[in-house]
């Protein structure tokens, strides 16, 4: 799956949660501050992201997600990884 593929995914599932405009979501989008997504809801991103790609994303792993950039490289590395 190319970095397009997973950015478009990973968007399509931040859109529910995002306060901010959707529309303006970037590689460089910081998930709670730019998107205004709580950390709460931020779990629950984790795990549609677990589910959509079919991987699993420990707590340390998470921990590391601050930009839509990291989700995206996080995806592309557990997918290199399986």
């Amino acid at each position: 799956m190319s970095d397009q593929q997973i950015f478009t995914e990973i968007v399509a599932i931040l859109t529910p949660f995002v306060k901010a405009n959707a529309d303006a979501i970037t590689l460089e989008s910081s998930i709670l501050k730019d998107l205004q997504v709580n950390s709460a809801r931020l779990v629950d991103i984790v795990i549609e992201i677990e589910d959509k790609f079919g991987i699993e994303v420990k707590d340390d792993d998470a921990d590391t997600i601050r930009t839509v950039g990291d989700a995206v490289a996080l995806v592309k590395a557990k997918q290199a990884a399986a």
